[in-house]
This record gives structure tokens, sequence and C-alpha cells, in this order.
């Protein structure tokens, strides 16, 4: 099969959307699937990944979240498609450049499958957008309603874009490369580093985007309620002056973006994992924190109910509660034997996801969606 990707990120940006597309362009290589992708342009970005070629495409920055690049589609795209010759065209979280996908797959006559990995709507009100809250929602819906089938990272994102009025929906299933993720990963280093030179503290750690949406503020009042704890922050974002001036005085450290090893060595190095988040679609690095046997204590949203089982590999809090927060931090340090219950079922519940089995699925609807109807 010959997939051509439009997506509005990748290499080298790094989110939970590039990690998505990295395992599964390596997944569908193996199946002897050939692909191309279309990306924005980031400066010296690559021009393959795991020997399939990328067609960059000249971007913008988007004002208010300069790490995000606009780039919609111009005549060079079609040109570099009909070389290509795809059997199938993946729009991946259509926005800008995406919706080209949906052009391209009219006038090459190919089927378009689309995921929406992002809610946009939500966002806009984190950044001052809130009037096009409507707007989103209707382009979101336009845009998708295009696609023969359209593939979503949750149940409670498939639920959401039905109520929206979203067709043809599909459950794209997780995956996470438990090899790289591991236990084992443990580095007496790192959580020297992590802990600020204070390794025997309580180690609670937040991996992700360092951005508005994400709520990390929130996590700043348990670290006064909970006492013998340090927080580390891994990640890279616009908010992160502003989270550092925030979190100043406080015993909190700040990494920076963390990638391979060192990313897995933090994940194993801390004692839980801290997820402040509602808006995600799902949450990656949740399942690359249990994958690590680290234990998630995650705001109560409908994309955390099905990555943390309460009592199982985490527990779940009221995300308007810094109370809340705090409780569950000192229960699972005050309960006998609850963190290690809990680390023993992340690791437990991780194994049971991979990409193999995520891509098998997707290919699975690829081979619908070729199906004439």
């Amino acid at each position: 099969m010959r997939i051509a990707f439009f997506t509005e990120t990748f290499l080298p940006a790094t989110d939970g959307v590039v990690t998505r597309l990295r395992h599964t362009i390596e997944e569908l290589g193996r199946m002897g699937d050939d692909m191309m992708i279309i990306a924005p342009k980031y400066g010296e970005g690559p021009g393959s990944y795991a020997g399939m070629p990328i067609y960059r495409v000249s971007s913008i920055p988007f004002p208010p979240y300069p790490q995000i690049k606009l780039a919609p589609a111009h005549p060079g795209v079609g040109r570099a498609l009909r070389g290509f010759g795809p059997d199938l065209i993946h729009a991946v979280n259509p926005f800008i450049l995406g919706p080209g996908g949906i052009y391209y797959a009219r006038r090459l006559q190919v089927p378009l499958v689309a995921s929406y990995h992002t809610n946009v709507a939500a966002y806009a009100n984190f950044y001052r957008l809130g009037l096009f809250d409507q707007a989103v929602r209707w382009y979101t819906r336009t845009v998708h309603n295009q696609a023969r089938i359209n593939l979503c990272t949750s149940a409670a994102t498939l639920d959401y874009l039905a109520s929206q009025g979203v067709r043809r929906l599909r459950l794209w299933p997780q995956g996470v490369d438990s090899g790289r993720f591991h236990p084992d990963k443990l580095s007496k280093e790192w959580r020297m580093r992590l802990s600020g030179g204070h390794p025997a503290a309580k180690l609670l750690l937040y991996v992700g985007r360092l951005a508005a949406e994400k709520d990390i503020g929130r996590l700043k009042p348990f670290l006064k309620e909970v006492p013998d704890t340090r927080l580390a922050i891994v990640g890279d974002g616009p908010a992160r002056r502003d989270l550092e001036r925030e979190f100043a005085g406080t015993p909190t450290v700040f990494t920076g973006l963390l990638q391979g090893e060192e990313l897995a060595s933090a994940y194993a190095s801390a004692d839980v994992f801290l997820f402040p988040s509602t808006t995600e679609t799902l949450g990656m690095a949740m399942i690359e924190a249990l994958a690590s046997g680290l234990p998630v204590i995650a705001a109560r949203s409908g994309a955390s109910h099905e990555v943390v089982t309460e009592g199982k590999n985490g527990l779940l809090y009221d995300p308007e509660s810094a109370s809340d927060l705090a409780a569950a931090v000192r229960r699972v340090f005050s309960d006998d034997g609850l963190r290690e219950t809990l680390a023993h079922g992340a690791r437990a519940a991780a194994e049971s996801r991979d990409w193999a089995s995520s891509t098998r699925t997707l290919r699975g609807y690829y081979e619908q969606a070729l199906v004439p109807g």
C-alpha cells in the first residue's frame, strides 16, 4: 500500500502526534508499505524518516504559540503527490496543511482517512481566541466529514466528535515502546538531577509541553501541603518562562526538553507522575509513565479514565481542587505498599499496549477505506 500522510507537525518537533506518527511509519514500513510524509518546514528538519521521504512545506509560526507552524498546501505538493502515486491519503490532525489532503484526495481519486488528535476548540480559550470556538467546531466537523474514516485516539474523543456531528468514527488504539520506557532505566544520577540534589525526597514528575492548556500551574499548591516533596518539570514550550517565575522559590527543577534514553531515565527515576491537563485527547506521557513503572496521579477527565484505573495503576483527582491533588499525593506515600502496588499495575497496563497491534488496527481501517462504496 502507498500512503501519503499530511501532518500539521513532524520532526524535529516533539509531541504526542509526532511520537504516534513516527512509530506508525516504522511499523507500516515493516509491513512492506511505502509512505510519503507532507509536513511543515522546520529549519533544518530531516528530509526522510525510516527511509520514507518527507516533502517540506514552507510555514510561518502561529503568533500565540510560535512552536506551531502554519503551512498551507501549494502546487508543489500536488506535483510531489502525483510523482509518489498514493493509494490513500491520511490527514493527521487536519487544520491548515491537512485540508490540502482533502483537495488532493479528490483530485487523485483516492480515499481519505483523517485522524483527530487535538481539541483545538478547547485550546482556543487558553489563547484568548474564545470567540472562534463555534467556528472551530464547525470547521472541524466540515473537514472531518470529507473523510471515509475518522480516527480517534480515545473513546472519550470519539464520543465528543459524535456529539459534534462528525461521522464514520473509529478508535485508533494507543501504543507504547515498553522496551525503551522501562523501570530498569532508573538512574541515581538522574534522580539526583531531577530532585535538585535531594534524592531521598518524594519525587514527582511532569513531562509534556509547557503551555497554558496543560494547567501545570495547578501543581504548585501541593508542594507546600505535602512535606518533603520535590517536583521535576520536563519539557519546553511557550509558557516555560512564566512557569519558571511562578514556581520560583519552590522545590521544583525545570530540565527543558528531554528525548530518547534521557527521557526514559527521567521517567524511571521518579516516584509518581502528575498529569494535570483535562483537555487531552489521550495523553501519551501518561502511558510512557506507566511503561516506566510510574504510578499516575491524573486530573479526572474522559481521557484520563481510559489510562488510569483508580487504585490499580494510579489515582484520579478533582482538577478544580488543590486539596484533592495533595490528598492523592499523600495517599500514595502514606498507605503501606500502595506506591509499589500501583507501580506493578502501571507496568502491567502498559505491557498490554504496543505499536505493532495499534498499527495493524490502523491498517485494517485503511483497507476498509479502500473498498469502494
